[in-house]
């Protein structure tokens, strides 16, 4: 896709994903890789740098994750963030120790501005720290270029073998000026060209699309999120009249969803195949309140009925999905807690053949995509659409679904959806729905007494969602839809407001 690559080697950090796409964002195209690749691998990659991502361990444990110590040997400019810098730091000979005292959150760092990662920044800088150990004593031929008042070496530098480390997370938001600090790495030290521009990436896409398929038929599994769609318009302007897209309506999208996918693809050159499922989803999920098995049952379905479906008058060409790459970043660790189960990438059934497999977008982070699919004329509301969860309001009902569950869901979430449009703060925010956590409460509805339920409202805004804050949304416009969901929604009483950031909380409930 691009002429220069960075390789970014993984070593269980929570942010490989971030420093992956704000390289991309410089303009430069980059990879994520498990951090024990063969160094024979990193040549065939031919990387104009390398990037060591953070990590939970401690170097000098007997089973924390190492690199081939060559790669610092090749001429290769390399810089290593936190786990990444002490990894760095502990293979050339320097000492790795736990801290006296921990570093967590925004702190305020003295920079070395002769230094090229600094350069025309100001000598105070704010860098995110998160760390238990930190160098203690630097390897030969190195320096300390950032310090703070409890750690000495909070960046350096080895200029003469093009080998630096940030003890920071320079690839976060609450690092002010990271992404510059990125950038003169990629730039002044790695000498990047910042060739790599969406610009040009339809046409190669599509390219690419025709010449893997010639004339034969395409089959895509339609959810109406943001990946599939890009997917289905992106097929449909290379493969005019050859796609067959199967939309499975599980009944769990918000309110009108459906018929408003429909309506975004009924003009395109493709075969849209909707199939209404609701009863089957909500028969399947009955009595199930677990919510790692409701994402498990809604997954496993939805793929039932779209096989079903191909079995019936499909049985030929390829089978396409919307994968991006965060789908299939390969981790570089093996011990990582199980937050919740995706269903991105499946495994077709054995009974069913197609030529091959098509995932035009699996190199691509989710704002690419956005990007692409403004290219290809997606209407704006549908790919800005805010993320919404694959087995959608299953995991925004807590306990188990049902039919009149789904319905109040629905309900409130549109009255909460309607103010926010109505009032112009919908933009304000990167996230916000309505909740319906399972909680009676008693009220006073005229006067009688109600037993009824409880709707939360959760909203938050963020740059790259791996930490959110809550909306401070004004107390008159949460009052509006407070009143709006008790008196037009049946069955709900109280509403109350989620005012929990990302840690310690998720955005999503489950």
């Amino acid at each position: 896709m691009a002429a220069q690559t960075v390789l970014i080697l993984d070593f269980g950090g929570q942010y490989k994903e971030l420093i992956a796409r704000r390289v991309r964002e410089c303009g430069v195209y980059s990879i994520v890789k498990p951090g024990d690749i063969s160094l024979d691998k990193i040549r065939e990659i031919d990387p104009i740098g390398i990037i060591l991502t953070g990590g939970p361990n401690s170097v000098y444990e007997k089973e924390s994750p190492h690199c081939d110590k060559a790669i610092f040997d090749i001429g290769i400019p390399v810089l290593g963030i936190c786990y990444g810098m002490q990894l760095l730091s502990w293979s050339l000979g320097g000492e790795v120790s736990p801290c006296s005292s921990s570093e967590y959150g925004r702190t305020k760092m003295q920079v070395s501005t002769d230094s090229p990662l600094f350069a025309g920044l100001d000598p105070a800088q704010i860098g995110l720290m998160s760390h238990t150990d930190q160098v203690t004593k630097l390897p030969a031929g190195f320096r300390s270029i950032a310090h703070t008042v409890s750690c000495e070496n909070a960046a350096i530098e080895n200029a003469a073998k093009k080998l630096y480390g940030f003890q920071f997370h320079p690839e976060v938001e609450s690092t002010p000026n990271g992404t510059a600090m990125i950038r003169s790495f990629l730039y002044s030290v790695c000498g990047a060209k910042g060739d790599y521009d969406l610009k040009n990436l339809e046409q190669q896409l599509i390219s690419d699309v025709k010449k893997q398929v010639g004339d034969a038929h395409v089959l895509l599994a339609l959810s109406g999120g943001v990946d599939s769609s890009v997917c289905a318009a992106l097929l449909s302007k290379a493969l005019p009249g050859q796609l067959h897209c199967i939309f499975v309506d599980h009944g769990l999208m918000r309110k009108d969803e459906g018929n408003e996918v429909e309506a975004a693809f009924k003009n395109r050159d493709l075969d849209f195949i909707r199939v209404n499922a609701q009863e089957r989803f909500l028969k399947a999920l009955a009595g199930v309140t677990d919510p790692e098995q409701k994402r498990k049952i809604i997954g496993t379905e939805f793929y039932r009925v779209f096989w079903d479906k191909i079995r019936e008058s499909y049985g030929d060409g390829f089978f396409a999905q919307g994968t991006i790459y965060p789908d299939r970043i390969e981790s570089g660790k093996g011990d990582a807690a199980v937050i919740k189960t995706h269903h991105n990438q499946v495994k077709q059934p054995d009974d069913i053949k197609f030529l091959g497999t098509i995932e035009p977008l699996k190199d691509l982070f989710k704002d690419e995509v956005r990007r692409v699919g403004e290219m290809l004329g997606i209407p704006h509301e549908l790919v800005w659409r805010q993320p919404f969860p694959g087995p959608g309001l299953g995991v925004r009902i807590i306990g188990e679904v049902t039919p009149e569950k789904v319905r109040i869901l629905q309900d409130a979430d549109a009255v909460l959806r309607d103010e926010m449009d109505k009032c112009g703060y919908a933009d304000k925010m990167s996230q916000f729905f309505a909740v319906l956590p399972g909680v009676k409460t008693v009220g006073v509805m005229g006067d009688g007494r109600t037993y009824d339920e409880l709707i939360a409202i959760r909203a938050v805004t963020t740059v790259d969602f791996m930490t959110a804050d809550w909306a401070h949304i004004p107390y008159e416009i949460l009052g509006r839809v407070s009143n709006r969901i008790i008196n037009e929604v049946p069955h709900v009483n109280r509403v109350v407001y989620d005012i929990t950031s990302k840690p310690p909380g998720t955005v999503e409930w489950e």
